[in-house]
């Protein structure tokens, strides 16, 4: 049989002559599944938010790329997401040398965005409605030591069936106290998908990829949401309209 490697989807948008910051979007997966994902499957969940990015950051030299994970599922301690996270910063360090990487998943991909945050490209992360795990006290609770040093930023729908966004509140808190530039905004009555908010998901999602990684400022609800204390900045409500009136 042969081995699985994870791999690179082709670059979104045209891939800039000198590239000076990445972004790796991880979709989605299983808690469980030894399956191959469906490339086209997989890639539905980030391809808009590539595609939002990708024209934002075109002067800047930005280059993004998707994710394509090995196995459909995050299979325990083996944390395959994760894994493959970690290979796809390590490829664009071969790729373009010392750039700095934001780690953007969504669902079982924000978990492992979250995972992967300690590689030593990473400067940023962006979750969107991240899957974690019910707390367990047989088992340690999951890891924020990684974000030190990082910017973070946690975007849940309070409305989300799927995954609990009290549990992303839950890690935001201990992650903040290690951590001041973490944030964490709540979409209200937005389920998992965030569709009803897209436009402004997307929005603050630009907002914050093109400052983390440009060192552009960031618009004022990002600022403030940085700076205020727990619990107001790790549950700051993403306005309706967001994004409308900033210009870059």
């Amino acid at each position: 049989m042969p081995v699985r490697t994870a791999r690179l989807g082709r670059a979104l948008g045209p891939e800039p002559a000198t590239v000076n910051g990445a972004v790796l979007l991880l979709p989605g997966g299983d808690e469980i599944s030894a399956r191959r994902p469906s490339p086209l499957m997989a890639a539905v969940s980030v391809r808009a938010l590539g595609r939002r990015l990708a024209r934002a950051g075109r002067g800047e030299g930005l280059v993004i790329h998707v994710v394509h994970y090995r196995y459909r599922g995050w299979n325990g301690s083996e944390a395959h997401l994760s894994q493959d996270a970690d290979w796809a910063a390590d490829e664009i360090v071969r790729r373009h040398g010392d750039v700095p990487v934001c780690l953007a998943g969504v669902g079982m991909g924000g978990r492992a965005a979250l995972h992967a945050a300690g590689h030593t490209a990473v400067n940023s992360v962006l979750a969107l409605a991240p899957w974690l795990p019910e707390d367990d006290m047989a088992a340690s609770p999951e890891p924020v030591k990684q974000l030190a040093g990082r910017q973070v930023l946690i975007v849940h729908g309070t409305n989300d069936e799927r995954t609990d966004p009290e549990l992303s509140f839950r890690l935001a808190e201990r992650a903040k106290k290690a951590n001041r530039d973490v944030c964490r905004f709540e979409v209200h009555a937005d389920g998992h998908g965030l569709h009803q908010y897209r436009s402004e998901v997307q929005s603050l999602a630009e907002d914050f990829v093109m400052g983390a990684l440009f060192g552009l400022p960031f618009s004022r609800p990002v600022q403030d949401a940085l700076a205020a204390p727990p619990p107001l900045g790790l549950r700051m409500p993403l306005a309706a309209g967001f994004g409308r009136s900033l210009r870059r």
